[in-house]
């Protein structure tokens, strides 16, 4: 298409192009806000990688009952209403990898927010949660840790 039939179309449709360009500005914005925001979004088969070379220190904000449930090896239970950037658990490994989960995702991407403006230097989250884990077949340990 040329630049002319591009004005044209723009100005037949212009609810259209509204549109595009508006969807258009937000996915740069959010592109952007997710380059910019300090933490990384893991996939299971990275958190495992960062786990087995890095030794990460997984937090697991999930309910006491789900957490007893099925949760990561390792991982420690901290409930989110207790969540605390400068708790005795998390001070000391500040300069550690840490990766923060839940059941679904969302309740750990904003605690890596959190830890992040703490001056955490390695702050990761399990996007999709130990439910992303479960749907990538991997273990989960039931009882306590």
């Amino acid at each position: 298409m040329t630049l002319p039939e591009l004005l044209a179309f723009a100005e037949r449709h212009p609810y259209l192009s509204l549109a595009l360009a508006g969807l258009t500005i937000a996915i740069i914005y959010t592109e952007l806000a997710r380059l910019m925001r300090g933490y990384k979004a893991l996939r299971p088969a990275e958190l495992t990688t960062l786990i087995n070379r890095d030794n990460a220190l997984v937090v697991d904000l999930s309910a006491t009952n789900d957490y007893l449930g099925g949760h990561i090896a390792g991982s420690r239970s901290v409930q989110i209403a207790q969540f605390d950037p400068e708790s005795k658990l998390l001070a000391s490994a500040k300069a550690l990898p840490v990766v923060v989960v839940c059941r679904n995702g969302q309740a750990s991407a904003d605690a890596a927010k959190r830890l992040k403006k703490a001056g955490f230097t390695q702050v990761h989250w399990l996007d999709g949660g130990v439910q992303a884990w479960q749907q990538a077949d991997l273990p989960l340990v039931k009882g306590r840790a």
